[in-house]
This record gives structure tokens, sequence and C-alpha cells, in this order.
């Protein structure tokens, strides 16, 4: 499989990401960006997007470009700054670029953008490749 059908297949069995409505816009090896709409269930109780979907939203991004090779990756370490508030009815990307690749490990750089243009947040993923293929694991 290719970059884009690999995400594909996991994107088919990732309940999550289709629950939060994200979209696969471009895949390429080791790179994706991905969009999601902004929920009214999505606001926390000041009136902005709560930082739990920001950050899940930049995870599903950190998986789909992590894996995408076919060789399964786990999250080992990542961490967020919310630069902008964002507000219902939102379209957020988040773009997921590879920054540095080892034979265990690999770190990815998020940049989740509002329909403006303007930085919400930035991400850092650190995976650990865990020596599997991603077909290979079973999904429930």
């Amino acid at each position: 499989m290719n970059a884009r059908e690999t995400a594909e297949y996991m994107f088919e069995k990732d309940l999550f990401s289709q629950w939060l409505g994200i979209e696969l816009v471009e895949i390429k090896d080791n790179y994706c960006l991905i969009k999601m709409p902004v929920k009214p269930e999505m606001i926390n109780g000041l009136g902005t997007v709560h930082g739990g979907v920001t950050f899940a939203f930049a995870d599903s991004a950190l998986a789909f470009s992590s894996n995408n090779s076919g060789e399964a990756a786990v999250a080992l370490n990542c961490y967020i700054n919310f630069t902008k508030a964002a507000k219902n009815g939102d379209v957020l990307t988040a773009e997921s670029i590879l920054l540095n690749d080892t034979r265990k490990t690999a770190i990815y750089d998020i940049t989740i953008k509002n329909q403006n243009d303007e930085v919400v947040a930035g991400f850092r993923g650190t995976v650990y490749k865990i020596g599997k293929k991603v077909t290979d694991l079973k999904v429930l």
C-alpha cells in the first residue's frame, strides 16, 4: 500500500477520528494534512474549543503521518502550545511534517491553523516504531 492507502486503511478503523469529523486532505510519505470542523459539542465553558479536542486533532495528524509508511508507530511523548483560541464554526487544519527519523523513533512537528490561516496551536510528537506492520495489528 502507498502512503494514502495506508492512511485510509487506518482512518477506516479510527472511529475516534471519524467522530471528530476529520477529513484526510493530503497524504504523502511521513506527512499529512487533515481538516476538522469545530462543532458545538467541542466548546468548553469559556466558549472556546476544549484543549483536549485540539490535542486529539494533532494526535490524529501524528498518527496518520507517522504510520503511513506501513510500519506501526505509537506516541512516546507529545506536547502542545496553544497560541490562539478556536471557536465554534471554525475549520481547523493540522499539517504534520517529519523533523527527525531514526531506526526506532521519529519526531514530527504539527501546526494547527484555522480557516484564516492563523496558527491555533503547535504540537510536537515523538513516536516509537514498534516493529510491526499497521495491517498486522488487530483492531476491535
